[in-house]
């Protein structure tokens, strides 16, 4: 049988064909599985009507919204390649992935026409977009999408894409250097969506709600893998934490995903205190390290917070904690979910002993084709079939991973290897730190020392009384040598801190010097 991600969405109409698919929390707009099938063909046939064939990148410069997700499952019907573009990048960085996916068309919100124009302005040096569609307000350069959907047919487009065939290229965070581009195909996002199912409290007729940005696999795979179990998508535009509390108790949400800032930020929500969110199950949580004192916060309120371990590259999973285990292994990102494999592995990628701290690999068939166009990359990343994700970690002898740091992150001290986590995680316990960042600076005797870079819940926090909180919980080579206060932590779109910025905001007196 030929397998193709956007039949997904046809064969869940037929078999549950009033069943909700899609609910958008701002505008009320509530879609069947039939109708949003429907819908998804008038946008497949739209775009062959317009020249897409199979083969062709179609890039989406989109909120969340039922646009979004019409188009990503037209996308898969009609054989093109969807890339998903992150809506907080910059013209400059926006057209260095439009040029390299080969992008022939860009569909966005007209939240984006500035941005947009200012591409279509510098011309083919800078994009190979010939086709130019808005959702919304329309644009002088750009084909009106409600007006050419309208008018499209509802019937099944010809399917144009099976299997190994692309599906999406999503690209990098690029905290570091330039982006690059993770090819997945048919293949591979529909393995990533069966190992999820098969591992996570997932079942038919959950009301998931969708909060983080689908154009990064922590929206996109989940939304995949609730067609593909049969669950409702709640759509929320964007994070608001007031919302978050109030579409929990409108839409009765069964589970979500959010990232740690996520929800610390939702804990200082008014909200909280009144809305009824006792239909919520439980909460996936990752792209960095949950803080203990986080998890059992939310556990007081009756609520399981199930750290994952995920990337871009695997399609989203690679490690999941499990209900039995979320309290009694605080701290792990759980084990390998059910069709993955994962290692722990020293610098010549041999396995090392329980409670070491090693690199960690990940097998699967969800993993990656390919990265777009870097054949070196690729094959520094995906070596005998397992892909080495820069992460590091411990495993236990039971099998759980215990997330460390990047590898690019970690602080080296005097000799001694320092994780910034464990150290972000005792200074998350203090009642009057709302939020904080561990990175490395110079020093001519040690090599690095640790600065501890804090947001603070109440202005009366000092250094002194950081320090003091540090002193004794962690060894004294990992104290912070330095606190320093800001207003925010500058962190990507799933939640990420920047530590690259900090690192240029914080250089040190040594680097200063050199």
């Amino acid at each position: 049988m030929d397998h193709n991600i956007g039949l997904m969405l046809e064969k869940r109409a037929h078999l549950n064909p009033k069943l909700e698919a899609c609910v958008e929390t701002e505008s009320g707009r509530r879609f069947t599985y039939t109708e949003l099938n429907a819908r998804s063909n008038k946008a497949a046939n739209m775009l062959l009507d317009q020249g897409v064939k199979p083969g062709d990148r179609v890039a989406l410069l989109m909120m969340n919204g039922v646009e979004f997700i019409e188009t990503f499952f037209a996308i898969a019907k009609l054989g093109g390649v969807c890339v998903p573009l992150n809506w907080r990048l910059t013209g400059d960085e926006l057209c260095f992935i439009l040029k390299d996916s080969g992008s022939t068309t860009l569909m966005f919100n007209s939240d984006f026409t500035e941005v947009v124009e200012d591409i279509h302005g510098r011309g083919s040096d800078a994009t190979n977009v010939t086709r130019w569609i808005s959702v919304g307000e329309r644009s002088a350069i750009s084909q009106d999408y409600d007006a050419l959907h309208a008018d499209a047919s509802d019937a099944k487009p010809p399917v144009g894409a099976k299997d190994e065939d692309m599906l999406f290229i999503m690209y990098t965070s690029g905290t570091t250097g330039l982006p690059k581009g993770a090819v997945h195909t048919h293949n591979s996002t529909l393995w990533g969506s069966l190992t999820s199912i098969a591992t996570s409290d997932m079942q038919q007729k959950d009301r998931y709600l969708l909060v983080l940005p689908l154009f990064h696999v922590g929206a996109l795979s989940p939304l995949i893998s609730c067609v593909h179990a049969g669950g409702t998508s709640v759509v929320m535009r964007g994070f608001d934490l007031d919302a978050m509390w109030t579409n929990i108790e409108a839409e009765k949400i069964t589970t979500m995903l959010a990232v740690p800032a996520m929800l610390n930020f939702m804990l200082l929500s008014p909200a909280k205190d009144t809305a009824d969110y006792s239909s919520l199950r439980w909460v996936m949580s990752g792209a960095a390290p949950v803080p203990v004192t986080l998890i059992e916060t939310y556990a007081g309120m009756g609520i399981e917070i199930h750290q994952v371990y995920g990337l871009t590259e695997t399609c989203g999973p690679s490690c999941l904690i499990s209900p039995d285990d979320a309290l009694a292994k605080a701290g792990s990102t759980g084990k390998a979910f059910f069709h993955t494999d994962v290692r722990v592995v020293d610098s010549d990628s041999n396995d090392i002993a329980a409670g070491e701290v090693g690199e960690v690999l990940v097998s699967g068939r969800h993993v990656m084709k390919e990265y777009w166009n870097r054949p070196d990359a690729t094959a520094e990343a995906i070596v005998d079939g397992w892909f080495h994700t820069g992460d590091l970690a411990t495993m236990d002898a039971d099998g759980f991973v215990y997330i460390q740091d990047r590898i690019k992150d970690m602080i080296i001290s005097g000799g001694e290897n320092i994780y910034p986590a464990e150290i972000e995680n005792v200074l998350l316990s203090h009642p009057k730190v709302q939020d904080c960042a561990v990175i490395g600076q110079q020093n001519q005797q040690w090599g690095e020392v640790c600065l501890a870079v804090v947001v603070r819940e109440d202005d009366s926090l000092s250094e002194a009384d950081v320090m003091k909180h540090c002193d004794g919980k962690l060894a004294r080579y990992k104290l912070p040598k330095g606190v320093v206060f800001i207003d925010a932590i500058p962190r990507n779109p799933t939640g990420k801190a920047l530590k690259r910025i900090l690192r240029d905001q914080f250089p040190g007196e040594e680097a200063k010097a050199s």
